[in-house]
């Protein structure tokens, strides 16, 4: 895992390598442990190492394959890159390493454009054709991955966060009012390629990117996902069975593809206590785990102790407990915002961030249960819209998911950020696209491939990343999501859903956190809308930055500031608090 950066000049100039150090200071959290740049005429390359797999020099990027005349800055990793490796052997390849970088440049010498669909794996990267003099670019089918980047008519540079991009100069900070949109609509989801800054844009998951020497530029999708079923029915038993063998390919690739030792997350839910028990049915001998909890409020409990607990004492994991107090989860909440590549309103961003702080003391990678809900169907507004009668698709989906509906923008934007029903209309593209055999099919389609990769798989990897530790979502595995994407909705949502996940887990997880109702990573300090948290964010809206940008309608946060917790999106998120983030990650951001 690595943050990478790049810059390539379309105006005879040779890129200023100070752009390429600020960025690269920017990405040091990413890659703690080496830093390297490389340039080669209009082109120049910055990386941040964090040694995960051949942890040797010869494995330090940029990564430079003089005989190919390739250059490489990569983030993330490829799992099957030792059969691929074989397999570039036989061609007559010659490998000077043992990791799974150069592997991407041998796959792009031997197949070009298509080297993406080559690899399994999460994935950012860049490749440098010295003799053609162009520029490739490709992320990840989930977008686990990230890859940002600005571009004019003379230049265009990448980063792995926003963050590195804003230290280098002439980067548009306008708003973009139809991200805007996407932002209050979808619970901080901007589907790629918009970022909510005009000037900053992110690749697509899935696509690739060709750019040559005088601009001209090449946007290739190379994956879909087929959510139809398949020519040959499968019993209940049988799609049981499938599953189970998918997951134990996904967590043994992430538990063995590395040089350092590999642990857990562990929740307490259902998600992560399946990936322990599933680590040690394949055999694994030293599992080991991380939970964290808070302060308890009232109405909440900030601790799923009870539960992971559970789990620990089945498997006999080696496991680290941490607890934080709610004045440190207050406290340090700027610091995980500083560390959001783009405004994240899921306030388990804290707890992840807090989480990673101590788990980075420990290990280098871990495995993390995100992608579960939306590939299984876990989330309560699934069988919602699924029982929905309504012929239209967007109608039959948005009642239950958006978190504003478009007239409430009008009310809350001032009017240099009102636009027409944007989110609507791509919402509308996303579900009717074809390949979808029913109405949940491309509900679920749409939030693997689109909406998690701006919410939890976003958050995951930048919270974590800022204490230079991997995340490994299995849930995610590329194979696993294909297939379960076959499976009939009913399979899903049987028994309060994820029904599959449940069969496969009865009589090796406790069935007490089978059997438990559906919980959520607990921050109550920032859950509960009152106290100093509420002051916190009345002081963020009513802040004279906050008056001159010009957002919001006083009159809405006034209304809403009265009552706060009696403003609720949906799916139970505070609209004061989706507010006053943005506006934090703004100041923070220096925008």
């Amino acid at each position: 895992m690595c943050g990478i950066s790049g810059e390539l000049r379309f105006d005879g100039q040779v890129p200023d390598l100070k752009h390429i150090n600020a960025m690269m200071e920017k990405l040091e959290k990413r890659g703690p442990d080496h830093a390297g740049s490389f340039s080669d005429g209009a082109l120049a390359f910055g990386h941040r190492r964090l040694s995960i797999i051949d942890l040797s020099y010869k494995s330090s990027q940029p990564m430079v394959d003089a005989e190919l005349g390739l250059a490489l800055v990569f983030n993330g990793t490829i799992y099957n890159y030792p059969e691929l490796r074989a397999e570039l052997q036989a061609k007559g390849y010659h490998f000077f390493s043992d990791g799974d970088t150069e592997t991407i440049i041998k796959a792009y010498a031997e197949w070009g454009e298509d080297a993406p669909k080559h690899l399994i794996g999460m994935f950012a990267f860049a490749i440098w054709d010295m003799k053609a003099k162009k520029l490739f670019l490709a992320r990840d089918r989930m977008g686990i991955k990230p890859l940002y980047y600005a571009q004019d008519a003379k230049t265009f540079r990448f980063a792995s966060n926003t963050q590195a991009l804003l230290a280098t100069p002439d980067i548009d900070t306008q708003l973009d009012p139809l991200a805007l949109h996407n932002l209050f609509s979808l619970h901080a989801v901007v589907p790629a390629p918009r970022t909510i800054l005009k000037g900053v844009r992110k690749m697509p998951p899935a696509h690739s990117l060709t750019i040559h020497a005088d601009g001209r530029q090449e946007l290739k999708r190379y994956w879909n996902l087929v959510a139809k079923r398949p020519s040959e029915a499968r019993s209940e038993a049988e799609w049981i069975e499938a599953i189970h063998e998918a997951l134990r390919v996904a967590v043994r690739r992430r538990n063995n593809i590395a040089d350092v030792p590999v642990g857990v997350l562990l929740s307490g839910g259902l998600d992560s206590s399946l990936l322990v028990a599933l680590l040690d049915e394949i055999g694994i001998q030293d599992i080991r785990t991380f939970t964290i909890g808070f302060d308890d409020q009232p109405e909440e409990k900030g601790s799923e102790y009870e539960y992971s607990d559970a789990v620990v004492e089945r498997f006999k994991t080696n496991h680290h407990k941490f607890h934080i107090p709610n004045e440190q989860t207050l406290k340090r909440l700027p610091e995980a915002v500083a560390n959001m590549a783009e405004p994240m309103f899921g306030q388990d961003a804290i707890g992840f961030y807090l989480l990673s702080e101590q788990v980075s003391k420990h290990v280098k990678v871990v495995q993390s249960g995100q992608g579960a809900d939306e590939v299984f169907g876990g989330y309560f507004w699934y069988p919602q819209t699924h029982h929905d009668q309504n012929p239209d698709r967007l109608q039959r989906f948005a009642p239950y998911y958006f978190d504003r509906d478009h007239s409430e923008m009008a009310e809350m934007l001032q009017s240099p950020f009102h636009t027409h029903d944007y989110t609507g209309e791509l919402v509308r593209e996303l579900l009717e696209t074809p390949y979808a055999d029913e109405h949940l099919d491309a509900v679920l389609r749409a939030d693997v491939t689109t909406f998690i990769v701006d919410d939890p798989v976003k958050r995951v990897d930048n919270m974590t990343m800022a204490w230079g530790l991997e995340a490994r979502v299995p849930f995610l595995d590329q194979e696993l999501v294909e297939l379960a994407a076959q499976m009939p909705p009913e399979l899903k949502l049987r028994d309060g859903g994820k029904y599959v996940l449940k069969q496969i887990a009865r009589g090796h997880v406790p069935d007490s956190v089978i059997d438990r109702p559906k919980g959520y990573f607990p921050v109550p300090a920032l859950k509960f809308v009152r106290g100093e948290f509420l002051e916190m964010m009345r002081d963020v809206l009513y802040s004279t930055k906050a008056k001159e940008r010009g957002i919001y309608n006083y009159a809405y946060i006034d209304k809403v500031i009265a009552k706060p917790e009696a403003y609720l999106t949906r799916i139970q998120g505070s609209k004061l608090w989706h507010m006053a983030l943005l506006e934090m990650w703004l100041q923070t951001a220096g925008v």
